[in-house]
């Protein structure tokens, strides 16, 4: 079919319950009258080139496509609320859409990242034409994408910027001066004289897993769900720590039988905002790691829409990239059945400062007395480089030797591998500490140490002292006490091949990604003073530090 036989129809108004309109803009076959429908419900424009691009060819393979811009952007009525009213708006376009003329009665969802949370959102009030999803990076819920362990992840939040009221401003954005932003404190009002943004201040407010972000969570709601979805992210994605909480829900608790075993996932080594294409950084994962994602939803719908067996059901649930050793692997679950976890325990003489010191990282429990220290200090932070970010500049597998160098940051690195390790799947570090200050935080990064010296970042994590215990009662330190911290670096896979180094980096700070802990103990995004941490590592007997790491055996 070629794109001549494509007709384009402007300017529907898709009524929502309230009396709201919706624009949308349709794209179908020219031959035929009543098609299989993909949905897609967005707020960057029906005329975004990609999703363009996607339209043409799904209709060319034999789809009705929706375009639809939600309440109050674009060409749609109403006012935009971030999120908050995409649950009833997307069911009450599923039941429009459902009967229209050129709808055969079956629809699916397509989107990445805002648009893969509009099609979770209304999943569990189960509209009868809706038979499977496509969501990419997307989130379970808002405090997952907007904070990390408590931690507010603050270009995330600055990101409503650009996002705009109703259109993106994008020629804004990049004459902005960022990193002069970035540091603008109180955090509540840093935005203020740019633009006026009530949701990003909303974000700032509420700091603990409240009502505000309770309200539109999938969290207790996947038993309502009753149709399949194949979840897609990336290693370097920064929701794909949220994407394993969707899967895990939607394969564990979904209320059908078919919505459980029909669930998929692929996680490839992306970024972002390139989701199946090139990845920016210091290392070529080679051609093999770029995806047709078009492709791939053309595929998934063909058997879910239309019925035609082509085999993807009899595929194992979960494929994966493999990094290091660069090649795509299917598995039948996650985590892998076979992991074996394994320790890695922290060691040094009391100078684990920087890529210089004596830190190393080894499976032998440590002995008496050992422990390290360093300070943080709030105006001069650790810089983001690579990792699990929302841009391109800083995402990615940067090589952190500029960071290795500071002695604010601990390395610890194990001696070279004899043998390859494949390390797949939720990683952690068990962390032992006091600090002088009464509230701080804690950041620790797994590094491929090479043998040419590049530390190539794979993943990362950060945990914030005062909620340590919970997200919605957050407790002060003793300052002086030892306290364990447990820290999610999240999911990854990643070949350490003969000879490298498995290397794990432990500061206070990686800025811009997350905001500054000012030290104060003072409440969060309202306060201005700094002061300085003193930080200790323990590492001993008593307090054995270390890092989990989930090893799958060759």
């Amino acid at each position: 079919m070629s794109t001549q036989e494509i007709e384009i129809q402007l300017d529907l108004k898709i009524p929502m319950r309230d009396g709201v309109r919706l624009y949308g803009a349709l794209y179908r076959p020219s031959k035929g009258e009543r098609f299989p429908t993909l949905l897609i419900r967005s707020i960057y424009d029906t005329q975004h080139p990609r999703y363009v691009e996607w339209a043409n060819r799904f209709a060319k393979g034999g789809y009705a496509v929706l375009l639809q811009d939600c309440r109050g952007r674009y060409e749609s009525e109403g006012v935009w609320r971030p999120y908050i009213d995409e649950t009833d708006d997307g069911y009450d376009t599923q039941q429009w859409v459902g009967v229209q003329p050129w709808c055969d009665g079956n629809i699916g969802m397509f989107g990445i990242s805002y648009p893969g949370f509009t099609q979770v959102l209304p999943a569990p009030l189960r509209s009868p034409y809706v038979k499977a999803l496509v969501p990419i990076a997307n989130q379970e819920d808002n405090y997952g994408h907007m904070r990390c362990n408590g931690v507010l992840q603050l270009q995330n939040a600055m990101n409503f910027i650009w996002l705009g009221n109703r259109t993106k401003q994008d020629v804004a954005k990049k004459s902005i001066n960022w990193a002069k932003v970035y540091r603008r404190l109180p955090l509540i009002s840093a935005l203020d004289d740019i633009a006026d943004r009530p949701f990003y201040r909303e974000v700032i407010r509420h700091s603990t897993f409240d009502d505000f972000w309770k309200s539109y969570s999938m969290k207790g709601k996947y038993a309502e769900v009753s149709v399949p979805a194949y979840f897609v992210t990336g290693w370097y994605d920064n929701l794909v720590h949220e994407m394993f909480k969707c899967f895990a829900g939607w394969k564990n608790q979904a209320r059908s039988p078919e919505a459980r075993l029909q669930t998929k996932l692929l996680i490839g080594p992306w970024i972002h905002s390139q989701i199946g294409g090139s990845i920016p950084g210091d290392v070529s994962f080679g051609p093999n790691a770029i995806a047709d994602i078009p492709g791939l939803h053309l595929r998934w719908y063909d058997q879910r829409l239309r019925g035609i067996e082509n085999g993807i059901d009899e595929e194992p649930a979960v494929r994966i990239f493999v990094m290091g050793e660069n090649v795509w692997r299917d598995e039948h679950e996650w985590p892998l059945a076979r992991t074996q976890y394994r320790k890695y325990y922290l060691h040094s003489n009391g100078g684990a400062n920087s890529l210089f010191g004596d830190g190393q990282l080894t499976p032998d429990p440590p002995g008496e007395g050992r422990f390290d220290t360093f300070v943080y200090n709030p105006e001069n932070p650790v810089p983001t480089l690579g990792g699990q970010t929302l841009f391109v500049d800083d995402s990615g597998p940067k090589d952190r030797r500029p960071v290795e160098r500071r002695d604010d940051v601990l390395v610890y690195s194990t001696a070279p591998l004899a043998t390859d390790l494949e390390i797949t799947g939720h990683v952690s570090l068990a962390l032992y500490a006091t600090s002088s200050a009464p509230d701080t935080d804690f950041t620790a990064t797994l590094t491929d140490a090479h043998p040419s010296g590049q530390a190539v970042h794979i993943c990362e994590g950060i945990v914030r002292a005062r909620f340590r215990d919970s997200y919605e009662e957050p407790t002060l330190i003793e300052p002086g006490k030892v306290y364990r911290y447990e820290i999610c670096l999240w999911e990854t896979s990643n070949l350490f091949r003969a000879g490298h180094r498995i290397r794990v980096e432990i500061s206070s700070s990686n800025f811009p990604r997350f905001d500054r802990n000012l030290n104060t103990g003072q409440v969060l995004g309202l306060d201005t003073e700094m002061a300085t941490a003193h930080q200790t590592i323990l590492h001993n007997s008593q307090y054995p530090s270390h890092l989990l790491l989930p090893v799958i055996p060759r």
